[in-house]
């Protein structure tokens, strides 16, 4: 991604660091580059904002899960193809696939829910 603006550090290298720069690995000096491309770069502020939301969403919400090795390995992978064709100007496809498994230990009452049709509702409670 470029914004076609010329800047001391190129967008992509900023993009292919920014995780590094939200989980705070990097060092100083490399930070400060980072936050003065920010400052002069909408679209990488804008990047920046969205992966930091995603970031916090996830820390909310699976805070408390180990991640099964799995998938954080077909995760980095996607992550490393994605980034590989950014540098190559392919269109950017991405696809997620998930599968939870939950187990429900209370009594559940299901209720039909009313038949939208009036007739068909008289009908119902009628028994017919």
């Amino acid at each position: 991604m470029s914004c076609g603006d010329p800047h001391d550090t190129e967008c992509g290298e900023v993009l292919d660091h920014l995780y590094e720069f939200l989980d705070n690995e990097m060092a100083e000096g490399d930070c400060a580059k980072l936050r003065v491309h920010f400052d002069e770069c909408s679209p990488c502020l804008k990047q920046y904002g969205l992966e930091q939301a995603i970031k916090a969403l996830i820390k909310r919400s699976c805070g408390c899960d180990d991640t099964p090795a799995d998938l954080r390995g077909k995760v980095l992978a996607r992550i490393d193809s994605i980034r590989a064709g950014q540098r190559t100007g392919e269109p950017l496809v991405v696809s997620v696939e998930t599968t939870v498994e939950v187990t429900v230990e209370a009594a559940v009452e299901v209720r039909p829910e009313p038949a939208a049709d009036p007739d068909r509702a008289a009908q119902a409670a009628a028994g017919t």
